[in-house]
């Protein structure tokens, strides 16, 4: 997992969530802990992780090098769990497959907290398995607590672990240790609820899940490729069969099977409601589907071993255990091999939603010094927080405090009046937007943005621009008095 992580790491771009952990990070705790006041008060505690990190060394591989860790992390929390609860070699092949999957590797070049947050429910997956085996409680509601602080969607974790404890039949000294553990997380996670209610409106462009949204995290689970898929998809049904144990005992498949279906539905059906669902959300669910694959693989060669027996075939290669084990290993290879085209355009800027490095690129061929600026929308003003040099010089035509002092993602715009008499002044304006604004395709969203676009649509005409990904850096230019103002450009097309 480390290997594959370290692999096109840096990228020489950071979209804008990511773009918006680097700015936050580097912002100071009192500057952070207002902003968590307004915006993102659910990420706040990998902020204040993120301030540590960046302290050391700010740049855009230092910002996803706790996710890449917390990836490897996991890869080795899953083949801790295959290993205690079915044997070695279940473990070895759990976390190999866990590595090789692609959207883990996604997640372990991501600047954002998904990926130490799989890590956490993992680990308190383990920790989970311990406790009903014998073990002490605290450290499942400890490691369980500090990861829902980290993603307060990482609580629907209780309710898989409780499917699994309802699966094994587990006693009641079980099931009272485990609810008034999973009371105390809950308790500890209440002002985290209240909090981010109050800051719903960030999920406000979230749409609710279908059908084919299901599927999707299935493919993303098992491998996106038919051949990988439907291999998986059928070692993972075999490793269905032995769901039920001894009572009070828990198997691979009861707490394997809860993991990767619980948190998905409840939210998927949650979001019916209120659309709350993104596939980075239940990252965490992931780590059970090695498991199942691997649990089935380990019933199929339990089923060639007993064939060989049967047939007196002891001295075949595939009923000795080390060869068994080195075929699994070799399986997982083949299916790298198979899914390394993937993870290779997984590491390509462009791939990301957007890549605010090109942009930034783009605008510091263009815009020269002195020239005003205007971003539209305003959380476009991301490219010129994480990457300012670009933008040295400029003079920022909307902003009336910046992001920092005003314990705001982005820094505090006029009013749309204000806005209209500031570019009322100008001749010439260099604008980065969002090209659908810019072609009419979305409309903006509040009063700001819609002075700037009407402004810019009446009263001035375009000139030179250029687009990266579905970003404009386009300048604009009042035309000379007396003269129609020409027609404005078409719409460049989606793919430039």
């Amino acid at each position: 997992m480390l290997a594959l992580g370290l692999w096109g790491l840096d990228r020489g771009g950071m979209w804008r969530d990511e773009a918006v952990s680097y700015q936050v990070g580097r912002r100071t705790v009192p500057q952070i802990w207002r902003l968590l006041h307004d915006v993102d008060a659910v990420h706040g505690l990998y902020y204040l992780l993120l301030h540590a990190v960046l302290a050391v060394h700010p740049g855009e591989v230092v910002l996803r090098l706790p996710s890449l860790c917390a990836a490897a992390g996991t890869a080795g929390l899953v083949a801790a769990l295959g290993m205690r609860l079915v044997r070695p070699r279940v473990g070895l092949w759990a976390g190999l497959l866990y590595a090789v999957t692609p959207m883990a590797g996604h997640f372990a070049q991501e600047g954002r907290s998904y990926a130490i947050v799989a890590a956490g429910a993992t680990g308190a997956t383990l920790l989970f398995v311990r406790a009903v085996q014998g073990g002490s409680w605290w450290p499942y509601g400890a490691v369980l607590g500090l990861t829902c602080w980290l993603h307060e969607f990482a609580v629907l974790l209780l309710l898989a672990h409780a499917v699994s404890l309802a699966l094994a039949r587990a006693g009641g000294r079980v099931w009272r240790g485990w609810g008034c553990t999973a009371a105390a997380v809950v308790l500890a996670l209440l002002p985290m609820v209240a909090v981010s209610q109050a800051q719903a409106a960030q999920l406000a462009w979230l749409r609710a899940p279908a059908a084919d949204t299901a599927e999707r995290l299935l493919r993303e689970f098992l491998g996106p490729t038919d051949e990988v898929f439907w291999v998986c998809l059928g070692l993972g049904v075999a490793g269905l069969a032995g769901w039920a144990g001894r009572r009070g005992e828990v198997t691979c498949a009861a707490v394997a099977l809860p993991v990767v279906v619980v948190p998905p539905v409840v939210l998927m059906l949650a979001s019916q409601w209120s659309p709350l669902y993104v596939d980075r959300y239940v990252l965490y669910a992931l780590s059970g589907a090695p498991l199942l694959v691997a649990c089935g693989a380990e019933r199929v060669a339990g089923a060639v071993g007993r064939v060989c027996a049967a047939g007196r075939l002891k001295g075949d290669p595939l009923s000795q255990p080390s060869y068994v084990t080195l075929t699994g290993v070799l399986a997982v290879a083949l299916s790298l091999l198979h899914q390394l085209p993937l993870l290779q355009k997984d590491r390509a800027p462009g791939h990301r939603p957007d890549d605010l490095g090109a942009i930034s690129r783009a605008a510091g061929r263009n815009v020269p010094p002195g020239e005003p600026v205007l971003f539209l929308p305003g959380a476009m003003r991301n490219v010129a927080l994480t990457y300012p040099g670009a933008f040295r010089g400029t003079r920022d035509v909307a902003l009336v405090a910046g992001a920092a002092a005003s314990g705001t993602l982005y820094g505090r715009e006029a009013g749309p009046e204000e806005v209209r008499r500031r570019l009322a002044r100008l001749d010439r304006v260099w604008v980065v937007a969002d090209g659908r604004l810019l072609a009419g395709r979305r409309a903006p969203r509040n009063p700001v943005e819609r002075a700037k676009a009407t402004v810019l649509g009446q009263q001035f005409v375009a000139r030179r621009e250029a687009v990266r990904g579905g970003v404009t850096v386009r300048l604009y230019v009042r035309p000379l008095s007396g003269l129609p103002a020409p027609p404005p450009p078409p719409p460049r097309p989606e793919r430039w």
